[in-house]
Protein backbone atom coordinates (compact mmCIF):
# COMPACT_ATOMS: atom_id res chain seq x y z
CA UNK A 1 0.00 0.00 0.00
CA UNK A 2 0.98 3.35 -0.70
CA UNK A 3 1.32 6.13 2.21
CA UNK A 4 -2.26 7.56 1.52
CA UNK A 5 -3.41 3.92 2.19
CA UNK A 6 -1.50 3.68 5.81
CA UNK A 7 -3.79 4.17 8.49
CA UNK A 8 -2.81 7.61 10.70
CA UNK A 9 -2.97 7.03 14.31
CA UNK A 10 -5.64 9.96 15.82
CA UNK A 11 -3.14 10.33 19.00
CA UNK A 12 0.89 10.09 18.22
CA UNK A 13 1.53 12.27 21.33
CA UNK A 14 5.69 10.86 22.55
CA UNK A 15 5.46 8.86 26.03
CA UNK A 16 6.12 11.71 28.88
CA UNK A 17 4.95 12.15 32.65
CA UNK A 18 2.57 14.67 33.48
CA UNK A 19 5.12 17.27 33.97
CA UNK A 20 6.43 16.87 30.75
CA UNK A 21 3.26 17.33 28.68
CA UNK A 22 2.75 20.33 30.83
CA UNK A 23 5.44 22.20 30.44
CA UNK A 24 6.00 21.22 26.78
CA UNK A 25 2.76 21.34 25.86
CA UNK A 26 2.25 19.93 22.18
CA UNK A 27 5.58 20.54 21.16
CA UNK A 28 5.95 16.17 21.38
CA UNK A 29 2.13 15.92 19.89
CA UNK A 30 1.85 15.33 16.45
CA UNK A 31 -2.11 16.29 15.26
CA UNK A 32 -3.37 13.16 12.74
CA UNK A 33 -3.00 14.88 9.46
CA UNK A 34 0.32 16.22 10.35
CA UNK A 35 2.47 13.47 8.46
CA UNK A 36 -0.26 12.91 5.57
CA UNK A 37 0.22 16.92 4.88
CA UNK A 38 4.09 16.72 5.10
CA UNK A 39 4.45 13.16 3.50
CA UNK A 40 4.17 13.32 -0.51
CA UNK A 41 1.49 10.80 -1.52
CA UNK A 42 2.81 8.07 -4.22
CA UNK A 43 0.24 5.63 -4.95
CA UNK A 44 2.46 3.49 -7.11
CA UNK A 45 4.66 1.62 -5.06
CA UNK A 46 4.82 0.44 -1.27
CA UNK A 47 6.69 2.86 0.72
CA UNK A 48 8.36 1.56 3.95
CA UNK A 49 11.72 1.25 5.97
CA UNK A 50 13.05 -1.92 6.67
CA UNK A 51 14.59 -2.63 10.10
CA UNK A 52 16.02 -6.13 11.47
CA UNK A 53 12.27 -6.97 12.04
CA UNK A 54 11.03 -6.75 8.42
CA UNK A 55 9.56 -3.69 6.75
CA UNK A 56 7.72 -0.70 8.53
CA UNK A 57 5.60 1.76 6.67
CA UNK A 58 6.80 5.24 6.71
CA UNK A 59 4.10 6.93 8.00
CA UNK A 60 4.45 4.36 11.21
CA UNK A 61 7.78 5.13 11.59
CA UNK A 62 7.06 7.49 14.37
CA UNK A 63 9.98 9.38 15.87
CA UNK A 64 13.56 8.58 14.52
CA UNK A 65 16.98 8.96 15.75
CA UNK A 66 18.66 8.70 12.25
CA UNK A 67 22.47 7.72 13.46
CA UNK A 68 23.30 6.01 16.53
CA UNK A 69 25.00 3.05 17.31
CA UNK A 70 24.80 -0.08 20.11
CA UNK A 71 28.08 -1.95 19.78
CA UNK A 72 31.39 -0.75 17.81
CA UNK A 73 34.89 -3.31 17.26
CA UNK A 74 37.66 -0.63 16.73
CA UNK A 75 40.10 -3.21 16.35
CA UNK A 76 40.35 -3.61 12.56
CA UNK A 77 38.58 -5.50 9.52
CA UNK A 78 42.05 -8.54 10.41
CA UNK A 79 41.11 -9.07 13.17
CA UNK A 80 37.16 -8.22 13.78
CA UNK A 81 34.66 -11.28 15.22
CA UNK A 82 31.99 -11.66 17.17
CA UNK A 83 33.95 -14.04 19.70
CA UNK A 84 35.34 -10.94 21.01
CA UNK A 85 32.28 -10.34 23.31
CA UNK A 86 29.54 -12.05 25.01
CA UNK A 87 25.98 -11.27 23.70
CA UNK A 88 24.42 -11.05 27.39
CA UNK A 89 26.82 -8.91 28.10
CA UNK A 90 26.03 -6.80 25.63
CA UNK A 91 22.12 -7.00 26.19
CA UNK A 92 22.67 -6.24 29.58
CA UNK A 93 24.74 -3.09 29.17
CA UNK A 94 23.08 -1.99 25.95
CA UNK A 95 19.43 -2.72 26.76
CA UNK A 96 18.45 0.04 29.47
CA UNK A 97 19.80 2.85 27.36
CA UNK A 98 17.44 1.48 24.38
CA UNK A 99 14.34 1.44 26.80
CA UNK A 100 15.11 4.82 28.42
CA UNK A 101 15.23 6.19 24.35
CA UNK A 102 11.16 4.29 24.16
CA UNK A 103 10.09 5.47 27.11
CA UNK A 104 11.18 9.24 25.86
CA UNK A 105 9.44 8.98 22.87
CA UNK A 106 11.56 7.18 20.38
CA UNK A 107 10.15 5.11 17.60
CA UNK A 108 13.30 3.90 15.36
CA UNK A 109 16.85 4.17 15.99
CA UNK A 110 19.23 3.28 13.09
CA UNK A 111 22.21 1.75 14.00
CA UNK A 112 24.82 2.65 11.69
CA UNK A 113 27.62 0.39 12.56
CA UNK A 114 28.88 -1.28 9.48
CA UNK A 115 30.36 -4.55 8.14
CA UNK A 116 34.09 -5.20 9.61
CA UNK A 117 33.50 -2.82 12.66
CA UNK A 118 31.14 -5.16 14.82
CA UNK A 119 27.50 -5.26 12.73
CA UNK A 120 25.74 -7.65 14.68
CA UNK A 121 22.14 -8.45 13.15
CA UNK A 122 21.03 -10.89 15.75
CA UNK A 123 21.79 -9.03 18.53
CA UNK A 124 20.11 -5.87 17.00
CA UNK A 125 17.07 -7.84 16.60
CA UNK A 126 16.98 -9.44 20.15
CA UNK A 127 17.22 -5.81 21.36
CA UNK A 128 14.68 -4.69 19.03
CA UNK A 129 12.17 -7.59 20.51
CA UNK A 130 13.08 -6.42 24.10
CA UNK A 131 12.88 -2.81 24.11
CA UNK A 132 10.26 -2.47 21.73
CA UNK A 133 12.19 0.27 19.37
CA UNK A 134 12.23 -0.17 15.84
CA UNK A 135 16.15 -1.11 14.77
CA UNK A 136 17.71 -0.86 11.09
CA UNK A 137 20.66 -1.88 10.70
CA UNK A 138 22.99 -1.30 7.04
CA UNK A 139 25.23 -3.14 4.50
CA UNK A 140 28.02 -2.05 3.01
CA UNK A 141 32.17 -1.03 4.05
CA UNK A 142 33.63 1.89 5.86
CA UNK A 143 36.20 3.40 3.67
CA UNK A 144 37.33 6.07 6.85
CA UNK A 145 39.87 6.30 8.95
CA UNK A 146 42.48 5.30 6.28
CA UNK A 147 40.53 2.27 5.03
CA UNK A 148 41.73 0.24 8.28
CA UNK A 149 38.40 -1.39 8.00
CA UNK A 150 37.94 -2.39 4.71
CA UNK A 151 38.54 -6.43 4.28
CA UNK A 152 41.40 -7.19 1.95
CA UNK A 153 39.16 -8.89 -0.92
CA UNK A 154 37.79 -5.23 -1.31
CA UNK A 155 40.97 -4.11 -2.65
CA UNK A 156 40.66 -7.12 -5.26
CA UNK A 157 36.57 -6.41 -6.26
CA UNK A 158 35.42 -4.13 -8.23
CA UNK A 159 32.63 -1.58 -7.33
CA UNK A 160 30.33 -3.83 -9.68
CA UNK A 161 31.50 -6.84 -7.47
CA UNK A 162 31.36 -5.19 -3.98
CA UNK A 163 28.03 -3.93 -5.23
CA UNK A 164 26.84 -7.81 -6.33
CA UNK A 165 27.93 -8.72 -2.46
CA UNK A 166 26.02 -5.86 -1.45
CA UNK A 167 23.04 -6.59 -3.07
CA UNK A 168 22.61 -10.09 -2.02
CA UNK A 169 22.07 -9.23 1.30
CA UNK A 170 19.50 -6.94 0.61
CA UNK A 171 17.95 -9.74 -1.63
CA UNK A 172 18.29 -12.93 0.64
CA UNK A 173 19.36 -11.33 4.13
CA UNK A 174 22.83 -10.71 6.01
CA UNK A 175 24.90 -13.73 6.71
CA UNK A 176 22.43 -16.50 6.66
CA UNK A 177 19.63 -14.91 8.62
CA UNK A 178 17.22 -13.77 6.67
CA UNK A 179 17.56 -9.88 8.40
CA UNK A 180 17.89 -7.33 5.88
CA UNK A 181 19.63 -4.29 6.03
CA UNK A 182 17.68 -0.80 5.58
CA UNK A 183 20.76 1.44 3.95
CA UNK A 184 24.33 1.44 2.58
CA UNK A 185 26.80 2.89 4.74
CA UNK A 186 30.47 3.52 3.72
CA UNK A 187 32.74 6.10 5.03
CA UNK A 188 35.02 8.15 3.78
CA UNK A 189 38.11 10.61 5.23
CA UNK A 190 38.77 14.36 4.33
CA UNK A 191 39.25 15.20 0.57
CA UNK A 192 41.02 13.91 -1.67
CA UNK A 193 39.57 10.77 -1.78
CA UNK A 194 41.19 7.84 -1.85
CA UNK A 195 40.69 5.25 -5.07
CA UNK A 196 39.20 2.84 -2.59
CA UNK A 197 37.08 5.55 -1.28
CA UNK A 198 35.89 6.47 -4.45
CA UNK A 199 35.23 2.82 -5.46
CA UNK A 200 33.11 2.51 -2.53
CA UNK A 201 30.59 5.15 -3.55
CA UNK A 202 30.20 3.77 -6.91
CA UNK A 203 29.70 0.48 -4.78
CA UNK A 204 26.86 2.35 -2.92
CA UNK A 205 25.55 3.83 -6.28
CA UNK A 206 25.08 1.26 -8.19
CA UNK A 207 23.60 -0.73 -5.18
CA UNK A 208 20.86 1.67 -4.75
CA UNK A 209 19.60 1.33 -8.21
CA UNK A 210 19.17 -2.22 -7.42
CA UNK A 211 17.66 -2.31 -4.28
CA UNK A 212 16.34 1.62 -3.64
CA UNK A 213 18.23 1.60 0.00
CA UNK A 214 19.43 4.79 0.61
CA UNK A 215 23.41 5.81 0.76
CA UNK A 216 24.54 6.99 4.06
CA UNK A 217 28.51 8.63 3.69
CA UNK A 218 30.32 8.80 6.95
CA UNK A 219 32.17 11.94 5.04
CA UNK A 220 35.47 13.93 6.14
CA UNK A 221 34.65 17.62 4.94
CA UNK A 222 32.44 19.36 2.24
CA UNK A 223 35.16 18.91 -0.39
CA UNK A 224 34.54 14.90 0.31
CA UNK A 225 30.87 15.19 0.31
CA UNK A 226 31.14 17.22 -2.60
CA UNK A 227 32.73 14.64 -4.04
CA UNK A 228 30.22 12.09 -3.58
CA UNK A 229 27.69 13.95 -4.68
CA UNK A 230 29.80 14.14 -8.41
CA UNK A 231 30.15 10.13 -8.08
CA UNK A 232 26.39 9.36 -7.04
CA UNK A 233 25.36 11.60 -10.24
CA UNK A 234 27.55 10.68 -12.84
CA UNK A 235 25.89 6.72 -11.74
CA UNK A 236 22.67 8.04 -12.15
CA UNK A 237 21.52 8.39 -8.59
CA UNK A 238 19.73 11.15 -7.35
CA UNK A 239 21.00 13.26 -4.43
CA UNK A 240 17.82 12.43 -2.98
CA UNK A 241 18.99 8.74 -2.23
CA UNK A 242 22.35 9.85 -0.63
CA UNK A 243 23.00 11.29 3.13
CA UNK A 244 25.90 13.22 4.11
CA UNK A 245 26.63 11.76 7.59
CA UNK A 246 28.65 14.31 10.02
CA UNK A 247 27.74 17.37 8.41
CA UNK A 248 29.00 19.08 11.44
CA UNK A 249 32.52 18.35 10.32
CA UNK A 250 31.92 21.19 7.79
CA UNK A 251 32.29 24.57 8.85
CA UNK A 252 31.27 26.13 5.95
CA UNK A 253 27.39 26.67 5.83
CA UNK A 254 27.48 27.62 2.44
CA UNK A 255 28.57 24.23 1.80
CA UNK A 256 25.29 22.56 3.40
CA UNK A 257 22.90 24.96 2.34
CA UNK A 258 24.76 23.64 -1.60
CA UNK A 259 24.14 20.02 -0.92
CA UNK A 260 20.63 20.39 0.53
CA UNK A 261 19.68 22.95 -2.68
CA UNK A 262 20.70 19.90 -4.85
CA UNK A 263 18.55 17.34 -3.01
CA UNK A 264 20.78 15.82 -0.30
CA UNK A 265 20.34 14.87 2.96
CA UNK A 266 22.44 17.04 5.64
CA UNK A 267 23.42 15.57 8.41
CA UNK A 268 24.01 16.70 11.84
CA UNK A 269 24.52 13.71 14.14
CA UNK A 270 27.06 13.91 16.98
CA UNK A 271 24.79 16.13 19.24
CA UNK A 272 25.55 16.45 22.71
CA UNK A 273 24.32 18.64 26.01
CA UNK A 274 27.48 21.11 24.99
CA UNK A 275 27.02 21.73 21.44
CA UNK A 276 23.13 22.29 21.52
CA UNK A 277 23.00 26.12 20.70
CA UNK A 278 25.02 24.99 17.62
CA UNK A 279 22.68 22.25 16.59
CA UNK A 280 19.80 24.95 17.00
CA UNK A 281 21.26 27.68 15.24
CA UNK A 282 22.10 25.03 12.00
CA UNK A 283 18.25 24.72 12.36
CA UNK A 284 17.59 28.47 12.24
CA UNK A 285 19.92 29.28 9.35
CA UNK A 286 18.15 26.03 7.36
CA UNK A 287 14.83 26.81 8.11
CA UNK A 288 15.48 30.40 6.99
CA UNK A 289 16.89 29.21 3.72
CA UNK A 290 13.83 27.23 3.49
CA UNK A 291 15.69 23.66 3.78
CA UNK A 292 14.59 22.50 7.09
CA UNK A 293 12.94 19.66 4.93
CA UNK A 294 16.35 18.56 3.93
CA UNK A 295 17.60 17.77 8.08
CA UNK A 296 18.51 15.02 9.86
CA UNK A 297 19.79 15.29 13.33
CA UNK A 298 21.15 12.61 15.62
CA UNK A 299 23.52 11.99 18.37
CA UNK A 300 25.88 9.26 17.20
CA UNK A 301 25.61 7.85 20.41
CA UNK A 302 26.36 4.43 22.38
CA UNK A 303 28.02 2.16 22.17
CA UNK A 304 29.26 -1.40 23.53
CA UNK A 305 33.09 -0.60 22.85
CA UNK A 306 34.20 -4.26 22.53
CA UNK A 307 37.51 -4.50 23.89
CA UNK A 308 37.10 -1.82 26.83
CA UNK A 309 35.93 -3.82 30.03
CA UNK A 310 32.24 -4.03 30.58
CA UNK A 311 31.87 -2.80 27.36
CA UNK A 312 33.10 1.26 28.30
CA UNK A 313 31.18 4.68 28.43
CA UNK A 314 27.69 3.90 27.31
CA UNK A 315 26.55 7.60 26.01
CA UNK A 316 22.22 7.16 26.07
CA UNK A 317 20.29 9.28 23.67
CA UNK A 318 18.66 11.74 25.88
CA UNK A 319 20.18 15.06 24.55
CA UNK A 320 17.12 15.49 21.72
CA UNK A 321 14.73 14.79 24.37
CA UNK A 322 16.49 16.88 27.48
CA UNK A 323 17.99 19.19 25.83
CA UNK A 324 17.47 19.92 22.17
CA UNK A 325 13.69 19.79 21.44
CA UNK A 326 12.95 22.60 25.09
CA UNK A 327 15.76 24.76 23.20
CA UNK A 328 13.76 24.50 19.62
CA UNK A 329 10.36 25.68 21.87
CA UNK A 330 12.04 28.30 23.08
CA UNK A 331 13.78 29.14 19.23
CA UNK A 332 10.52 29.78 18.01
CA UNK A 333 10.00 26.30 16.42
CA UNK A 334 6.28 24.94 16.39
CA UNK A 335 5.00 21.32 16.01
CA UNK A 336 5.16 20.96 13.04
CA UNK A 337 8.48 21.64 12.15
CA UNK A 338 9.66 19.35 14.96
CA UNK A 339 7.98 16.67 13.33
CA UNK A 340 9.58 17.29 9.78
CA UNK A 341 13.03 17.18 11.45
CA UNK A 342 12.48 13.86 13.75
CA UNK A 343 9.81 12.09 11.83
CA UNK A 344 8.79 13.09 8.32
CA UNK A 345 12.62 13.75 6.88
CA UNK A 346 13.92 10.16 8.48
CA UNK A 347 11.16 8.48 7.32
CA UNK A 348 11.52 9.96 3.67
CA UNK A 349 15.07 9.54 3.66
CA UNK A 350 15.35 5.75 4.36
CA UNK A 351 12.34 5.05 3.01
CA UNK A 352 13.15 2.07 0.09
CA UNK A 353 13.12 3.27 -3.44
CA UNK A 354 15.04 4.00 -5.98
CA UNK A 355 15.66 7.48 -6.76
CA UNK A 356 17.43 7.94 -10.28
Amino acid sequence: MGFSEIPIITNTCLLMNRRDFTHFGLLFCTSPYLLSDLVSTDNTEDQFLMTVNGPVPALKAGFILSHEHILVDFIGADKVSADRYQTKEVMQKALPYLKKLSADGGNMLIEATPSWLGRDVQLLQKLSKESGLHIMTNTGYYGASGEKFVPAHAYRHTAEQLAKSWISEWEKGIDGTGIKPGFIKTGLDNYPLSAMQQKLVEAAALTHTETGLTIGVHTGDGKAALKELEIIQRIGVSPEAWIWIHAQNEKDRGVHLEVAKEGGWVSFDGLRDANVPDYVQFLIDMKKAGLLSKVLISHDAGWYHVGEPDGGNFRGYETIFRSLLPALKKAGFIEKEIAQIFKVNPAKAFTVKVRN
